[in-house]
């Protein structure tokens, strides 16, 4: 076989093990036989954890509560099975509620399976282009930020129900609240303000009776039999189908398709943003194995694409149901399988029962979820860690809630690597040194520079201004060797430096730079802007007594 026909098939081999390391295998359950009875355990917990929070997370986001069982039944069996992590769970979030609201109140409710078929093809995508590892460039103030702004939100859509009244179609979750509460029939309110503090007041109460008292489900039967049996006068879910659907294609119009392409990219990113970060999160607070970014980017796209096709809602991995998940003995898959299919038991086998659940039970369990979405000790770590994280925290939050999420991360990594970017600058130096060795006539000719740290566009110019000020000097000699980042910028900055002395007839002997520069350096002009090819060095003495020399023969010619 020639060398072309072994490199091509060296690639194919390599490429088919890489489409083979984003599917499923049998090394996904080879603990299985350890752990299946901690993961049965874990899987029915997570499920009673999981049902009040699809309920809630479909209604508030308008797709419904049948929309929000659906995603969790569907997309969390798929994403377990084709996802990149033994324990994630995925499902509705309130992260992805927050920015599906605002979409289907401006598109109408047809436009979620399109948006979620785009959205989970996008996702698919980035999977298969290996782009999973992309979520570590967001900064830590940038995630807390929008971790904070997503639960405000989350509680103030809470609010129209909390009080008994419609919410405003397409208004911002602060003004929503306020015309919630303004428009409020008092002192009628005061049955959902009851339904609302009940289910709270559960919650609080029940994890110190036991860590592993489902809090919400508990408060919502409670509330439920209290409401059935007393008559009392609060909206409810409503009918529920006692199946899932029938997987079907949504039509739509070219216009329309176009309409959604932004706001489906705007859902991927968060798909791709928060399943990711809960991955890592379930990976370092139990020994489960690593996952795959990559892998995990297919599994959720291929998720949301099938939750789509069921009349559901594009999903993510929860961190806080993978974090139960982890923390009840979920080691493998199969624990989030039984999530879903328990989930799939009750909507088969009490619909009925789950339509009569007060809307305001919904409201107070995703209050309380986001109100412990929020850590203060988390908020004080991160503005008192540093003035610029702080700036980017808080600009992340304020911005999530005031305009929309996508926007938020965008600003807060720009912000951020602003501040690092000038953080960076003013680390980097130019200083002036003595001559080494004894002092010799004519050295106050002679001006030797060090630059360190970094010269690139954000500090070339400091660089400029110092070095070019200089005056009464027939030599300059330029010091690199402690030079750790130079790009095309500072390159071009040093060129123009050299030139310019060479122009007021001071001689410029440049010393030190590093091999890894050096090809840039001879690209942009550094070396060609020399006098002479002898006045690169590689040592400092070397380039003294260069220095020197044409001092004296100045000196000697005057």
């Amino acid at each position: 076989m020639t060398a072309a026909g072994t490199g091509t098939a060296s690639a194919v081999q390599r490429a088919a093990r890489g489409i083979r390391s984003l599917l499923p295998g049998a090394a996904d359950y080879r603990d299985l036989r350890r752990s299946w009875k901690g993961d049965l355990v874990a899987g029915v917990t997570v499920g009673i954890v999981a049902l009040p929070l699809a309920l809630a997370f479909g209604v508030s986001s308008g797709a419904g509560a049948a929309s929000g069982l659906v995603t969790a039944i569907v997309a969390g069996v798929v994403a377990a099975v084709f996802g990149g992590s033994n324990v994630q769970v995925s499902g509705p979030t309130g992260a992805m509620v927050v920015v599906l609201a605002p979409i289907i109140a401006a598109h109408g409710l047809g436009a979620l399976a399109v948006v979620g078929l785009l959205a989970g093809a996008m996702v698919l995508v980035a999977g298969i282009l290996r782009l999973g590892r992309a979520v570590t460039f967001i900064p830590w103030p940038v995630i807390e930020g929008f971790t904070l702004g997503i639960a405000v939100i989350i509680f103030l859509q809470q609010v129209p129900a909390a009080v008994g009244v419609t919410a405003t179609e397409g208004a911002n979750a602060v003004v929503g609240a306020i015309d919630a509460v303004l428009a409020a029939s008092w002192p009628d309110v005061a049955w959902s303000l009851a339904v609302v503090a009940t289910v709270a007041a559960i919650m609080l109460v029940a994890p110190r009776i036991h860590p592993l008292v489902p809090g919400s489900i508990v408060a919502i039967l409670v509330v439920t039999v209290v409401v059935v049996l007393a008559g009392i006068p609060v909206a409810t879910i409503g009918a529920l189908p006692s199946g899932l659907p029938a997987p079907t294609l949504p039509s739509f119009a070219p216009d329309t398709l176009a309409a959604l392409v932004l706001p489906a990219a705007t859902v991927a990113a968060l798909a791709a943003i928060e399943s990711l970060l809960s991955a890592r999160v379930a990976a370092s607070i139990s020994d489960t194995g690593p996952y795959d970014a990559d892998r995990e980017l297919v599994g959720q796209g291929l998720a949301s694409i099938a939750s789509a096709l069921f009349g559901g809602m594009p999903a993510t991995g929860a961190i806080a149901r993978t974090a139960v998940n982890v923390r009840t003995g979920g080691r493998s898959r199969l624990s989030a399988i039984v999530h879903a299919v328990l989930l799939g038991g009750i909507v088969a086998v009490g619909a009925s029962v789950v339509a009569s659940i007060p809307l305001a039970a919904l409201a107070g369990v995703l209050m309380v979820t986001a109100t412990r979405m929020i850590s203060v000790a988390t908020v004080r770590s991160v503005v008192g860690s540093t003035r610029a994280d702080a700036i980017v925290f808080v600009a992340t939050a304020i911005i999530t809630v005031s305009v929309d999420l996508i926007t938020a991360v965008l600003v807060g990594i720009a912000v951020a690597a602003f501040l690092a970017l000038r953080a960076l600058a003013r680390s980097s130096g130019v200083h002036r040194e003595e001559l080494p060795g004894p002092a010799e006539p004519g050295d106050e000719r002679v001006g030797l520079f060090r630059l360190e740290g970094a010269l690139f566009f954000g500090a070339a110019e400091r660089m400029l201004e110092r070095v070019g000020a200089m005056r009464d000097v027939d030599v300059v000699i330029i010091r690199m060797s402690q030079l750790q980042i130079l790009d095309a910028t500072g390159a071009q900055v040093i060129t123009e430096l050299v030139q310019a002395l060479e122009r007021r007839g001071v001689t410029v002997l440049v010393k030190g730079i590093q091999a890894r520069h050096l090809e840039l350096a001879r690209r942009v002009g550094v070396i060609d802007s020399l006098r002479h090819r002898n006045h690169l060095f590689d040592d400092l003495p070397s380039a003294v007594a260069h220095a020197r020399s044409h001092v004296h023969r100045a000196s000697a010619a005057m």
